[in-house]
């Protein structure tokens, strides 16, 4: 792939689309899959997938398909969950703890290796995957001594500034924030911010476009 390339955000998005749907082919008995098929089951149109595709190298064979364990593999290197990540999660209320929860991460190599939270209540207890839950202010120490790569923000708007503020201070440079509000960080830190209400509000739009009301 040539690096000077910029890759849309879009490609990267439908990307992790394409790989579960090539799990989902491989666990049905596919060994080949055609762009048509693959782009009819993301619901994207062949040209689309093909272009995504493009940008990353030649896959496939024209008139054949894909191999669908090939190109499992290949989009795995390409959005580097080919290895081990891991994470923390600050704030452990019920989406953290669902989140934390998630059956999915594991599988795909992203560790939770520690919990945080600011109420006494809830630090020392336990959770269900067998993290204790940590003050907050231990944060530094345990992602120097676990070595975590990502935070997750779960925590209440007001608070989720300062926690991305410590997570940066303590060297860790790629969030995913489920706060609302936007974080205001350099640039050098990577953001995703995760509101289901935008998603919300775009499914309405299209329910109120389709039925007229």
């Amino acid at each position: 792939m040539d690096k000077s390339i910029k890759i849309p955000k879009a490609t990267i998005t439908r990307l992790s689309l394409y790989y579960r749907q090539l799990e989902l082919l491989e666990f049905d008995g596919y060994r080949m899959v055609s762009s048509e098929k693959l782009a009819w089951l993301c619901q994207v149109n062949p040209a689309q997938v093909r272009k995504d595709l493009g940008y990353f190298g030649e896959f496939g064979v024209r008139g054949v398909g894909y191999d669908v364990i090939d190109l499992q593999l290949e989009i795995k290197k390409i959005l580097a969950v080919n290895r081990d990540w891991n994470l923390c999660i600050v704030g452990i209320g019920n989406l953290g703890s669902a989140i934390m929860q998630h059956q999915n991460l594991q599988e795909r190599g992203f560790k939770c290796l520690a919990a945080f939270d600011n109420d006494p209540a809830k630090i020392g207890k336990i959770t269900q995957i067998g993290l204790e839950i940590l003050n907050v202010s231990l944060l530094p120490k345990i992602v120097k001594e676990l070595k975590i790569e990502i935070g997750v923000i779960t925590t209440i708007s007001s608070a989720a500034q300062a926690v991305a503020d410590l997570l940066l201070s303590s060297k860790v440079y790629a969030i995913v924030n489920f706060s609302p509000g936007m974080l205001r960080v350099p640039d050098y830190c990577m953001v995703e911010n995760i509101d289901f209400t935008i998603k919300l509000d775009m499914l309405t739009y299209k329910l109120h476009q389709k039925l007229g009301c």
